[in-house]
């Protein structure tokens, strides 16, 4: 691969967008704080582990988290210290208002080492914001924070705002708080379960905490994806309770105490329950998120594509004689352009794989037309034989661009058996 490849397919690679609907609560009931995260995920690598305090005053921990970062190093989603102070992220697109200039903070050069470093200092909220208003916290435009401490008061982290509270319970979801005055506003499934679960009664009992996880979990129905994970974390006893997959039936727990007393490690999550079958299916979903060979045939087609409607585009221009098939020319390029687009499309929108067709984005946007270019290409692509068939008989077509016309077939009839398998075209199901 040429250097000029190599730094295209990884800007092309970095284009994905891991999407997590994630969700978590705190509920704290005689001085006890139980802390629930659900991890809504496609990735496929969920992972927990320990990291002893490296230092004088430094604080060993525990985190969870499903996407690599490097060789055995994840992204922490969610975890919990020695002085009980857990945390839990959530993805929520920052609404752009209230923004403020941070400049003059410190930059965050290294998201992971950061975020571990928080729980490896910090014991109350309080040290949590102070440490926090050191940096230039903008960076995680995508996310927010909750962080919880024994006592059971909290600090919410947006890109722009440090909120503590202290309310006995708090859920939270994708959205920003401090964006969102009436939180009954919110419709997302997870969060009013939730809130609907807790109004008559609280408890901090493993078994409630499970029902209340299990109520706000997420199993979509095109392939059964959702929670992935989903870990409470007892901040009094220093415990860890972890289920996989949205199945709630198989419990495995970790003492944080115990498990650093063995040093740091890290365990893969899905050896430590039975075979999942849900979980089976979705790793058997190959998509670009997780295929190669998928990964690399949507860059030659972005590559392809781009040659195509380059070159029959300047070739129309050029092209001033009305012959018979001269606007085909104007149709093909018009075609690899609309499909360069899509291809863009499915490389940054995952979400597009998991959910029903035709995709709809949260709110409307060219997404919600883009769904629709699988039909197009399904449509199109008779007439478009039809004439291929045609034009090789036909001398006003250079070889060249004869061949190029029928490699441009076979890419659009590739990409209509995935687009089958990824059930672009399932719209009744």
């Amino acid at each position: 691969m040429s250097t000029v490849n190599k730094y295209f397919f990884i800007f092309f690679i970095c284009c994905f967008i891991k999407a997590n609907s994630c969700s978590m609560y705190k509920i704290t009931v005689h001085g006890k704080t139980m802390v629930g995260c659900n991890h809504d995920t496609w990735l496929l690598t969920p992972r927990i582990w320990f990291e002893t305090g490296k230092g004088k005053g430094y604080l060993g921990a525990a985190f969870t988290g499903a996407r690599s970062v490097g060789p055995e190093s994840f992204a922490p989603q969610s975890g919990m210290n020695e002085s009980g102070l857990a945390f839990s992220r959530l993805a929520s697109a920052t609404p752009q208002k209230g923004i403020k200039d941070l400049s003059d903070k410190k930059p965050i050069s290294n998201p992971e080492f950061y975020l571990k470093d928080i729980l490896h200092r910090c014991k109350t909220v309080e040290e949590v914001k102070a440490y926090i208003e050191q940096y230039d916290h903008s960076l995680f435009m995508e996310d927010v924070f909750v962080y919880i401490e024994k006592s059971g008061k909290y600090l919410v982290v947006e890109p722009y705002t440090l909120t503590i509270g202290n309310d006995i319970k708090y859920v939270q979801a994708n959205f920003c708080p401090s964006q969102t005055p009436d939180l009954k506003s919110i419709k997302q499934p997870r969060y009013v379960n939730g809130t609907t679960f807790l109004k008559n009664k609280l408890d901090t009992s493993l078994s409630f905490c499970t029902a209340l996880s299990d109520t706000m979990h997420v199993c979509r129905k095109k392939i059964g994806d959702g929670t992935l994970l989903t870990s409470i974390w007892d901040t009094n006893q220093g415990n860890t309770y972890l289920y996989f997959y949205h199945d709630y039936k198989h419990l495995v727990k970790f003492n944080l105490k115990e498990e650093l007393a063995k040093g740091d490690h890290i365990l893969d999550i899905t050896t430590l329950f039975p075979p999942n079958e849900e979980f089976k299916k979705l790793a058997g979903f190959k998509t670009p998120l997780n295929s190669h060979v998928i990964e690399l045939f949507l860059l030659f087609m972005a590559v392809f594509l781009f040659f195509s409607f380059t070159f029959f585009l300047i070739s129309f221009i050029r092209n001033k004689h009305h012959s018979k098939f001269r606007y085909m020319k104007l149709v093909l390029s018009a075609m690899s352009f609309i499909l360069l687009y899509y291809v863009y499309v499915l490389a940054r929108e995952i979400n597009i794989f998991y959910f029903p067709a035709p995709y709809k984005d949260y709110k409307f946007s060219l997404l919600n037309i883009a769904a629709y270019i699988p039909f197009l290409v399904l449509l199109s692509i008779i007439p478009l034989l039809v004439i291929n068939w045609k034009l090789l008989k036909e001398r006003s077509w250079s070889p060249f661009q004869k061949m190029l016309f029928i490699l441009n077939n076979f890419s659009y009839i590739t990409l209509i058996f995935l687009f089958t398998y990824w059930g672009l075209y399932d719209v009744f199901s």
